[in-house]
């Protein structure tokens, strides 16, 4: 191997020991750069000639190449933030992002995401972030561009009422019934759109109820205690009770003194104050009288209907109505129903009657006020009518051979042959990482260890320097020995 060679032998040392420092300073300059993956380069032999040795054939090496530029995919530390869309994972994955307009998709670890002023999720170069539509808890279809379109939650009419109550035992009794002869007995002293008088019952409780065009609707339960009849086990107790909503808003055309009188019933309680039986169910819902077999519904509890918007009859909206028990046996015959007591139920005790759990499940319009994300990734939108609603779920991806991916710049990898199709799922399903929110994870670059190979690399890029200029001075001697 001539002089010459040897010069061209420090020659790939330096070419190699400067593509490394570009490797290293672009780690360092993006060491503040969100979601940034390092790369770490390596070294191998370039290739050996063959030489005559007195023993044989030698070898000797003709310089050094750039092997392989490996990512480092190691999970960088996460920062917080007070954005919502700001999301990390942790974990494998990428979250998957597509310029509008096109079939291509990027992969990126910087979550650093907005709402456009179309609605759409984008990154910083306004590409839209993909995800799966929500719909009653479950994905649907196939991941798409995630866009919030509707920034209001309709409203939704009232279809149970569940109450559980106290009723004093102790509380005066009386024969007659609490019904139509008593609720039509005109207070004017009282408010106008609630005809009956406190002398009427022993204790009510009223509740907020919404039809399906959102209105709210004050539903009032009163009730009376009786005395024993008949063959009635005296020890028993006996509340009677009346579901109404004030008449004026009663639009069932029922006329007369049913007009906001929906239902009425008695609960039985035994003498240890627990409710064993219901009886004497009658909702008034036509407007020719009363019907006198209530029907129930799947859940065994008897439905209260309520007409606040004129609808025909036959669209009624009924309500289902609980105390705290159900009838397993909804047959039309009363002496076969077959009561069965929940988790809560209502009681007869000696104290003084109050509720103690009230709710329904209707709720007026809302606008969209926040999003917030899960560790699955689904972007969950809370609404002024209280309601919660799972508008999304973030697609991740991975890939067989991370590797293998294609840096575009932007913080942006592309799919190639070498690193496989993207597989994707949900976070925190497989190998997939989760994702948190509020966060964004940070570079993975570690400048202590940059600077060991930063020092590492001018000392061997320095090394070759001295081949070249050592050979050239063997050079040198060579030209003086024709002198």
């Amino acid at each position: 191997m001539s002089l010459t060679a040897s010069m061209w032998t420090g020659v790939s040392g330096l070419r190699g020991h400067g593509q490394k420092m570009g490797v290293i300073g672009n780690n360092i300059a993006n060491v503040s750069t969100v979601g940034f993956k390092g790369s770490r380069m390596h070294f191998e032999d370039f290739m050996s000639q063959d030489i005559s040795t007195a023993s044989g054939v030698g070898q000797v090496g003709r310089g050094v190449t750039v092997g392989t530029v490996l990512g480092d995919f190691s999970q960088g530390a996460l920062e917080s933030t007070n954005e919502a869309t700001d999301v990390a994972i942790t974990g494998n994955g990428f979250f998957i992002v597509s310029p509008p307009g096109e079939e291509i998709q990027y992969y990126t670890r910087a979550g650093n995401f907005r709402f456009n002023k179309d609605g759409y999720l984008v990154d910083p170069h306004g590409y839209r972030v993909m995800g799966w539509e929500m719909a009653n808890g479950s994905i649907q279809g196939v991941p798409g561009d995630i866009q919030l379109e509707n920034f209001q939650s309709p409203p939704a009419e009232t279809a149970r009422v569940s109450m559980v109550l106290n009723l004093d035992s102790e509380s005066e009794t009386t024969n007659p019934a609490v019904g139509n002869g008593i609720w039509d007995l005109w207070r004017p002293d009282l408010d106008p759109d609630q005809p009956i008088g406190p002398e009427a019952y022993t204790y009510q409780s009223t509740l907020r109820v919404y039809d399906e065009n959102g209105g709210g609707h004050n539903l009032t339960i009163y009730f009376q205690q009786r005395d024993a009849q008949g063959a009635e086990p005296v020890a028993n107790k006996y509340w009677q009770f009346i579901v109404t909503v004030p008449p004026a808003e009663d639009q069932r055309g029922l006329g007369g003194a049913d007009d906001g009188l929906l239902f009425q019933g008695e609960m039985v309680f035994n003498a240890a104050g627990e409710l064993i039986n219901m009886q004497n169910l009658a909702s008034i819902q036509n407007a020719d009288g009363s019907e006198p077999d209530p029907v129930f519904s799947t859940n065994g509890h008897p439905w209260v209907y309520a007409n606040f918007l004129g609808v025909d009859q036959a669209e009624m909206q009924p309500i289902e109505l609980t105390f705290g028990l159900r009838n397993v046996n909804p047959d039309p015959n009363p002496a076969l129903w077959d009561w069965t007591p929940s988790a809560l139920n209502s009681t007869s005790y000696a104290t003084a009657s109050t509720t103690l759990f009230q709710t329904q499940d209707g709720y007026t319009a809302g606008f969209l006020q926040n999003v917030s994300i899960s560790r699955e990734g689904v972007l969950t939108g809370r609404y002024s009518n209280g309601q919660v609603q799972e508008l999304y779920t973030l697609t991740l991806a991975d890939f067989n051979n991370v590797w293998g991916l294609r840096r575009e710049g932007g913080n942006l990898f592309a799919e190639t042959r070498d690193s496989g199709p993207a597989l994707t799922g949900l976070a925190g399903a497989g190998r997939l990482g989760t994702v948190a929110s509020n966060s964004l994870e940070l570079s993975n670059v570690d400048l202590a260890t940059e600077f060991v190979k930063m020092i590492s690399t001018q000392k061997g890029f320095q090394a070759n320097s001295k081949t070249i200029t050592t050979t050239d001075t063997m050079l040198d001697e060579v030209i003086r020995m024709k002198r």
